[in-house]
């Protein structure tokens, strides 16, 4: 378990940035992001599923609105507890969820996948992963 930050620090009404790597050294860091939901937290990657190589924020943490994650770039609306899409050109996609526990008032990476690299959003130098047009669950 590696601790992320309070469950104070995750707005309602926004989200908290943080950064992963997927479990081997060499693959790059990508961003997720912590949502909370009448309390309980929970974690995505931080990457639309219209355009996965496109972040949903700007880099400061996405906007979330009535229980839903914004996507900046595209409008897609996405379920802060589920990461699914109800609306916008990726709907009935999901969000790559991060396994999350909070204990204490404290948030923690439980996720085998993924390891935690750092509180904030990727360096000016860093790069996002490249994906490709197209979640898992949608084709364009």
């Amino acid at each position: 378990m590696e601790r992320i930050t309070s469950v104070d620090e995750v707005p309602e009404d926004g989200t908290v940035v943080f950064r992963v790597r997927n479990g081997i050294e060499e693959a790059p860091v990508d961003e997720a992001i912590l949502t909370r939901d009448d309390g309980a937290v929970h974690a995505w990657i931080n990457r639309c599923q219209h355009w996965t190589d496109v972040r949903l924020d700007d880099g400061d943490g996405a906007t979330v609105r009535n229980g839903e994650i914004i996507c900046e770039k595209h409008g897609a609306y996405f379920e802060t507890d589920t990461g699914y899409c109800n609306y916008g050109p990726c709907e009935g996609s999901r969000l790559p969820r991060v396994e999350v526990e909070t204990e204490d008032g404290e948030v923690y990476l439980v996720d085998d996948d993924y390891g935690f690299v750092g509180f904030g959003p990727l360096d000016k130098d860093d790069e996002m992963p490249q994906g490709t047009r197209g979640g898992d669950d949608f084709e364009l």
